[in-house]
């Protein structure tokens, strides 16, 4: 299968490219940069110069191929202050990869989220597809969120559409996300953070498990699949704490609410959020079985606090 990959250099394209390529299949790749692209062409991957912007580029990439896993997100515009900027980005891509694609059946596959789905629930891939109240709908979140319901609506004109929602934490070696920006903020401080009483939950995958659900997704998934790449289901914040105060040999503390913005500044709309979810569908549906270590052991293998 000839598969065009949007985000193909990034921290889970970098892993999902290797599992396509030894299943056999052919990887086009999106490379915004000189440096992106060598580095998939160094991986035998067959190079499309450009962003997710270039929608007549995205087109003809996605019409030329036998399938589509979208990961790319603007998330330097999203994290900049203009997420609703980046989310609208991602709905024009979205909507040009469906035009490619309509009536083909082919495999379309987004990257989409689980944080904040359902707060202090356990989510599972039923939840989450009730329709927002509309006022929000041009809210840069609730935007990205009906993004994926129009993906799931997809399987209607003859698009096997899925959707993964990702842990919010897909941690690993090299990992410069949540997990690596608590330890930075951690070691600035000079203490480890939580809010409140830490009992909050995330859920949490390793990369390279997240890198083999998609590649599942593209080959069988069924058109209309919601798919949670979940490990652990829900690993209490203050517990990640714990870890992160015991390399540092920093105190583990708790962060007042009203404190929070000032200690965790953008991280701290998410580090508070209680939002545990369970994978258990998608393995039934696909055979799908973490085999990586969790996010604690991986945290205590030590990489996250190098240099």
């Amino acid at each position: 299968m000839r598969v065009f990959v949007t985000g193909a250099s990034g921290w889970i394209g970098s892993a999902v490219v290797p599992e396509l390529l030894n299943s056999g299949h052919q990887v086009v790749g999106l490379a915004r940069s000189d440096e992106s692209a060598k580095a998939l062409a160094d991986a035998g991957v067959e190079v499309e110069r450009g962003s997710l912007d270039d929608l007549d580029l995205l087109y003809a990439a996605a019409s030329a191929s036998d399938g589509v896993i979208h990961l790319a997100f603007k998330h330097e515009l999203a994290f900049g202050g203009d997420f609703l900027g980046a989310a609208t980005a991602d709905r024009k891509a979205v909507e040009i990869f469906a035009d490619a694609l309509s009536g083909t059946d082919r495999p379309f596959v987004l990257a989409s989220g689980l944080l904040g789905i359902s707060p202090g629930q356990l989510v599972t891939e039923r939840d989450g597809h009730v329709a927002p109240d509309a006022s929000r709908v041009g809210e840069g979140p609730l935007t990205r969120w009906t993004t994926a319901e129009f993906v799931l609506s997809l399987a209607s004109v003859g698009i096997r559409s899925s959707i993964v929602r990702l842990s919010p934490t897909n941690h690993g070696e090299g990992d410069n996300g949540f997990m690596a920006t608590l330890v930075a903020i951690a070691r600035d401080k000079g203490v480890a953070g939580y809010v409140g009483n830490g009992s909050n939950r995330w859920p949490a995958v390793h990369r390279l498990d997240s890198a083999k659900l998609f590649a599942l997704a593209l080959d069988s998934a069924p058109g209309g699949s919601t798919l949670h790449a979940v490990a652990d289901e829900g690993v209490p914040i203050r517990e990640v704490a714990e870890v992160i105060g015991r390399h540092l040999n920093v105190p583990v503390t708790s962060i007042a609410p009203e404190e929070a913005a000032e200690h965790f500044t953008w991280l701290s709309h998410f580090i508070a959020m209680d939002s545990p979810a369970s994978s258990a569908l998608t393995r039934e549906l696909l055979g799908w079985q973490p085999v990586q270590l969790g996010l604690l052991a991986d945290l205590d293998e030590g990489h996250y606090f190098k240099g």
